[in-house]
Protein backbone atom coordinates (compact mmCIF):
# COMPACT_ATOMS: atom_id res chain seq x y z
CA UNK A 1 0.00 0.00 0.00
CA UNK A 2 2.83 2.18 1.05
CA UNK A 3 4.23 1.72 -2.34
CA UNK A 4 1.39 2.37 -4.61
CA UNK A 5 0.98 5.57 -2.44
CA UNK A 6 4.19 6.78 -3.18
CA UNK A 7 3.92 5.88 -6.80
CA UNK A 8 0.99 7.58 -6.63
CA UNK A 9 2.02 11.03 -4.97
CA UNK A 10 5.46 10.72 -6.99
CA UNK A 11 3.54 10.39 -10.58
CA UNK A 12 0.92 13.50 -9.58
CA UNK A 13 4.08 15.68 -9.09
CA UNK A 14 5.78 14.49 -12.11
CA UNK A 15 2.58 15.67 -13.78
CA UNK A 16 2.32 18.47 -12.22
CA UNK A 17 5.49 19.96 -13.17
CA UNK A 18 4.95 19.13 -16.31
CA UNK A 19 1.12 20.81 -16.36
CA UNK A 20 3.41 23.62 -14.90
CA UNK A 21 6.11 23.77 -17.49
CA UNK A 22 3.50 23.02 -20.05
CA UNK A 23 1.29 26.08 -19.22
CA UNK A 24 4.15 28.34 -18.45
CA UNK A 25 5.47 27.63 -21.97
CA UNK A 26 2.33 28.94 -23.17
CA UNK A 27 3.09 32.81 -23.15
CA UNK A 28 6.22 33.56 -25.06
CA UNK A 29 8.07 36.88 -26.19
CA UNK A 30 10.85 38.12 -28.69
CA UNK A 31 12.84 41.33 -29.64
CA UNK A 32 13.32 41.73 -33.25
CA UNK A 33 16.90 42.02 -34.25
CA UNK A 34 16.76 46.05 -35.92
CA UNK A 35 15.08 48.40 -34.65
CA UNK A 36 14.75 51.96 -36.38
CA UNK A 37 16.04 55.37 -35.11
CA UNK A 38 14.80 58.72 -37.30
CA UNK A 39 16.46 62.47 -37.23
CA UNK A 40 13.48 63.49 -35.18
CA UNK A 41 13.89 60.79 -32.11
CA UNK A 42 11.31 58.60 -32.88
CA UNK A 43 12.41 54.98 -32.07
CA UNK A 44 10.44 52.14 -33.08
CA UNK A 45 10.82 48.39 -31.45
CA UNK A 46 9.29 45.38 -32.45
CA UNK A 47 9.21 41.73 -31.88
CA UNK A 48 6.15 39.52 -31.34
CA UNK A 49 4.13 37.44 -28.45
CA UNK A 50 1.47 34.78 -27.54
CA UNK A 51 -0.18 34.88 -25.20
CA UNK A 52 -3.62 32.35 -24.18
CA UNK A 53 -5.32 34.31 -21.65
CA UNK A 54 -6.55 37.75 -20.56
CA UNK A 55 -9.80 36.80 -18.76
CA UNK A 56 -8.03 38.04 -15.28
CA UNK A 57 -7.20 41.75 -16.61
CA UNK A 58 -5.75 43.06 -20.24
CA UNK A 59 -2.01 42.04 -21.30
CA UNK A 60 0.36 45.06 -22.48
CA UNK A 61 3.88 44.80 -23.62
CA UNK A 62 6.15 47.13 -22.83
CA UNK A 63 9.89 47.76 -23.70
CA UNK A 64 12.45 49.90 -22.61
CA UNK A 65 15.87 50.72 -24.81
CA UNK A 66 18.98 50.82 -23.24
CA UNK A 67 21.96 52.49 -24.84
CA UNK A 68 25.70 53.52 -23.39
CA UNK A 69 23.66 55.34 -20.33
CA UNK A 70 20.64 56.27 -21.88
CA UNK A 71 16.98 53.92 -21.26
CA UNK A 72 14.41 54.73 -22.30
CA UNK A 73 10.57 53.43 -21.88
CA UNK A 74 9.15 52.74 -25.47
CA UNK A 75 5.66 52.68 -25.67
CA UNK A 76 3.36 49.87 -25.11
CA UNK A 77 1.19 47.36 -26.86
CA UNK A 78 -2.27 45.89 -25.80
CA UNK A 79 -2.04 42.26 -26.60
CA UNK A 80 -4.48 39.70 -28.03
CA UNK A 81 -4.38 36.67 -25.60
CA UNK A 82 -6.34 33.66 -28.02
CA UNK A 83 -2.85 31.90 -28.16
CA UNK A 84 -1.66 32.86 -31.33
CA UNK A 85 1.81 34.15 -32.46
CA UNK A 86 1.67 37.99 -32.98
CA UNK A 87 3.40 41.42 -33.88
CA UNK A 88 3.87 43.64 -31.33
CA UNK A 89 5.37 47.59 -32.39
CA UNK A 90 6.04 50.11 -29.97
CA UNK A 91 7.20 53.74 -30.99
CA UNK A 92 8.43 56.97 -28.91
CA UNK A 93 10.03 60.17 -29.02
CA UNK A 94 12.82 60.41 -27.56
CA UNK A 95 15.23 63.55 -27.71
CA UNK A 96 16.95 63.98 -24.63
CA UNK A 97 19.07 62.23 -24.64
CA UNK A 98 18.51 60.88 -28.28
CA UNK A 99 19.39 57.50 -29.43
CA UNK A 100 22.09 57.31 -32.37
CA UNK A 101 22.23 54.23 -34.83
CA UNK A 102 23.74 51.03 -33.75
CA UNK A 103 24.55 48.78 -31.34
CA UNK A 104 21.54 49.02 -27.99
CA UNK A 105 19.53 46.61 -26.20
CA UNK A 106 15.64 46.27 -25.57
CA UNK A 107 14.70 44.82 -22.36
CA UNK A 108 10.57 43.65 -23.50
CA UNK A 109 7.83 42.39 -21.03
CA UNK A 110 4.63 41.03 -21.08
CA UNK A 111 2.58 41.95 -18.61
CA UNK A 112 -0.98 41.39 -17.43
CA UNK A 113 -2.37 43.53 -14.66
CA UNK A 114 -4.62 41.92 -12.43
CA UNK A 115 -6.95 43.12 -9.67
CA UNK A 116 -5.64 42.98 -6.48
CA UNK A 117 -6.56 43.61 -2.96
CA UNK A 118 -9.85 44.64 -0.97
CA UNK A 119 -9.76 48.40 -2.91
CA UNK A 120 -8.70 46.19 -6.70
CA UNK A 121 -5.75 48.11 -7.61
CA UNK A 122 -4.35 46.47 -10.48
CA UNK A 123 -0.97 45.06 -9.87
CA UNK A 124 1.38 43.93 -13.07
CA UNK A 125 1.76 40.20 -12.91
CA UNK A 126 4.92 39.11 -15.32
CA UNK A 127 4.14 36.40 -18.13
CA UNK A 128 7.17 36.44 -19.95
CA UNK A 129 10.46 38.37 -20.33
CA UNK A 130 13.12 39.04 -23.42
CA UNK A 131 16.25 41.04 -22.82
CA UNK A 132 17.81 41.12 -26.24
CA UNK A 133 20.89 42.93 -27.99
CA UNK A 134 19.50 45.07 -31.41
CA UNK A 135 20.92 47.47 -33.58
CA UNK A 136 19.08 50.95 -34.14
CA UNK A 137 19.32 51.76 -38.63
Amino acid sequence: MRFRLALSLGSLLVATAAGAAHAGSADDLSVDAYGTVAADGTVTVSGTYRCLDDSAGPVFVSSTLVQEDRSAGIGGTRAVCDGQVRDWSNTAVVKEPGYRPGAARVKATLMQLTPSGPLGVPMPGFLAAQDSDVILG
